[in-house]
């Protein structure tokens, strides 16, 4: 597998590529993986007969409750890809699957420790990152953007001196608003919330004035307001990113096995049909639609998997 490394705005994003051999959409993009004798991950699983998920519980719309307390997403629904396969190709049509809540703060430790097997959500896909664990092929393209009361009077970043600010505590957005602090010295109160969630309750509750975080996720929160309308995102993308499925590092025949899944998601239309049903549909909890547009990066990318954003 090949790496694309590039910076935006100071910030490096790893990219992935697909081995030509992939691109080829059939049974075989599975077969091969579990032919051999196995190994790491799809060990464990096979042993087990269990499979662990690493889910958020505030991400909307990548990994969150429903009403009925079920982990439901973008994100989510890619894993369910990747189980419905292990389930084909281990012979384990019972696979059990377990999820377990996850913070930005502990995902990676517990991925790590083998607590978590698999998580497909919110998490950036950045070369510090993959110094730890792996990442499996990017499936969103996000900015950096805040969200503002629309009576703020806030449209861009240089209106945020001296004022309090929240972010995500252990994302790359936190690392982000804080050089932007150091390098333009803007006198910012940081506040480092442990759930997307808790950061809103701190905009509404007017103890920060912006929310800063991916773009996505903050039309996501927006969501969740009583008066959406009342919020907007606002401010020039501080950088672009990349969320992929995060996974442990040193395990190629199961990276190889979850890439695999994922580009034939791509060339089959399924990553373009789950983007729709999350970004441009009606969603949970309250039926109101996100309408976020496809940005051209990643349109380009579900059309031909086997070129990357920001090639």
């Amino acid at each position: 597998m090949h790496r694309i490394h590039c910076s935006i705005r100071g910030r490096a994003v790893v990219f992935t590529k697909q081995a030509v051999a992939a691109a080829v959409v059939s049974a075989v993009l599975i077969a091969p993986a579990v032919a051999q004798q196995l190994t790491g991950t799809l060990k464990k699983i096979k042993d087990s007969g269990s499979i662990t998920l690493g889910v958020r519980e505030s991400s909307v719309p990548f990994s969150y409750y429903d009403n009925q307390q079920q982990f439901i997403g973008y994100g989510r629904d890619f894993a369910q890809l990747v189980v419905d396969d292990l389930k084909k190709e281990l012979s384990l049509p019972n696979l059990k699957v377990n999820e377990i809540p996850i913070t930005s703060q502990n995902r990676i430790t517990l991925l790590g420790n083998g607590t978590v097997d698999l998580e497909c959500g919110s998490t950036t896909n950045n070369t510090e990152r993959s110094k730890q664990v792996a990442f499996a092929d990017n499936y969103f393209v996000i900015a950096m953007r805040m969200m503002v009361h629309k009576d703020s009077g806030i449209k861009d970043w240089p209106d945020l001196g001296g004022k309090t600010v929240v972010t995500g505590a252990g994302t790359t957005d936190e690392r982000a608003i804080q050089k932007l602090n150091q390098d333009q010295k803007m006198n910012l109160k940081i506040i480092s919330a442990n759930e997307h969630s808790e950061s809103f309750l701190l905009l509404q509750s007017g103890r920060a004035v912006a929310f800063v975080m991916d773009d996505i996720l903050l039309y996501g929160d927006r969501m969740t307001a009583r008066r959406p309308s009342d919020w907007i995102v606002v401010g020039t993308p501080l950088a672009k990113d990349a969320y992929a499925c995060m996974l442990r590092k040193d395990d190629p025949q199961f990276e190889k096995f979850v890439n695999a899944v994922l580009v034939r998601a791509m060339a089959s239309g399924e990553a373009a049909r789950l983007y729709k049903k999350w970004f441009q549909s009606p969603i949970p909890p309250k039926g109101l639609n996100l309408d976020f547009p496809i940005s051209p990066d990643l349109a380009a990318f579900f059309k031909n998997p086997n070129n990357t954003p920001y090639q």
